[in-house]
């Protein structure tokens, strides 16, 4: 660990000379509350954003929403999702809407162009204005007031922090992460919901007991234990739920196949879960937590292909490699994300590198097994 709360984690070279250093800080946890490993202080405060998506939809479904709305685990899986809003998105979101008894104009979310941008270019030359079912926040949302028509509550103020559902979803949120209530900041979303600031360290255990709910300390109710398996299902079972055809989230759980649990947020946000077993036999299920300081604002504007603010996919890759959670078939399969890249310029001359720049710092009696480090 370190005084400096964020450190060097990505960096990009010109010819010899490092050009750019992305920072950040990274925790990873196991179930029971152990610091497995870290880089920068994994005690960093900041918001969530949308990595908070899985945990937020908890308390609904612990407390029976998908078989009192017979919610099936796609529909589960965009409630939790941050979606690109293609017409497969909105027609599983109409699903939803159906089925709870909410409409479009309930919700309060919104509206953007869609994140995938054939299905942006397809609006625009229909003559189409974004709607907010096209907002990447409005599965959430209709989880939301789906869960404040359940337990017959107001829903015109949904989002309003004081809402019982909202007063709901911050205490299963507290009790996840290990922090009191008053512990928690409480700050308005961009999609105008309430979001949480906590430290790295609470994140990655409440995503360490959703994956590995039998492992938790203290033990999770039988409930929240089944809750939390259905959300990891509904999920990895449904990547194209949670993101889209362009999201890292997306081509991440598809490619490891129910081992990768994968969820960002804004502003250089994102929480991984690996499966108990997979790092080795009888590994514990592990939560990660990380955020690059800067935003990596880029991403929102660069392809894929382009390494220019890709740093948080990147870094992903490379904290999965360092904790052996990836095969080399996986790694193949995700060169697109990094961890490295050359860099370019416009004539195609090979002018540089991205590359990440850290090693995680593996705690005392870690769980994870020498023969995982690639350090060792």
């Amino acid at each position: 660990m370190t005084n400096q709360p964020y450190l060097p984690v990505f960096e990009l070279t010109r010819g010899a000379v490092v050009e750019t250093v992305h920072y950040g800080a990274i925790a990873v946890v196991d179930a029971t509350g152990r610091l497995v490993a870290s880089y920068g202080d994994p005690n960093s405060v900041t918001y969530l954003r949308s990595s908070a998506k899985p945990i937020q939809a908890l308390s609904f479904i612990e407390n029976d929403g998908q078989e009192y709305y017979h919610l099936s685990l796609r529909e589960l899986a965009l409630i939790c999702a941050s979606h690109s809003g293609t017409d497969d998105h909105v027609a599983v979101l109409l699903g939803i809407h159906r089925k709870t008894g909410i409409s479009e104009s309930d919700l309060l979310c919104g509206t953007h162009p869609p994140l995938h941008k054939p299905t942006e270019q397809a609006l625009r030359e229909r003559g189409e204005k974004p709607t907010p079912n096209r907002h990447n926040c409005s599965g959430k949302h209709s989880g939301m007031l789906a869960y404040a028509r359940m337990l017959g509550q107001p829903t015109a103020d949904y989002i309003n922090p004081q809402h019982p559902v909202q007063q709901v979803i911050l205490k299963t949120f507290s009790e996840m992460s290990g922090l009191p209530v008053e512990k928690v900041a409480v700050g308005i979303d961009g999609c105008s919901a309430p979001n949480f600031a906590i430290p790295l360290y609470n994140t990655a255990l409440a995503i360490a007991r959703i994956c590995d709910p039998e492992n938790s300390l203290p033990p999770l109710s039988q409930k929240r234990a089944v809750a939390c398996h259905k959300i990891v299902q509904a999920m990895t079972s449904n990547p194209d739920m949670v993101g889209g055809p362009n999201s890292f989230d997306t081509h991440l759980m598809t490619t490891t196949e129910g081992q990768i649990l994968s969820k960002g947020g804004a502003e250089g946000y994102q929480v991984l879960g690996v499966m108990p077993g997979v790092v080795a036999a009888g590994s514990p299920g592990l939560g990660i937590a990380y955020k690059i300081s800067d935003g990596d604002l880029k991403s929102h504007t660069h392809p894929v292909s382009d390494p220019r603010g890709q740093a948080r996919p990147a870094v992903a890759i490379e904290i999965l490699r360092q904790l052996g959670a990836l095969s080399p078939l996986m790694l193949g399969s995700l060169l697109e994300y990094g961890p490295s890249f050359p860099l370019y310029n416009w004539r195609k001359l090979h002018v540089g590198e991205a590359h990440p720049c850290f090693q995680l710092e593996l705690a005392h009696q870690s769980a994870i097994p020498d023969s995982a480090d690639p350090s060792k």
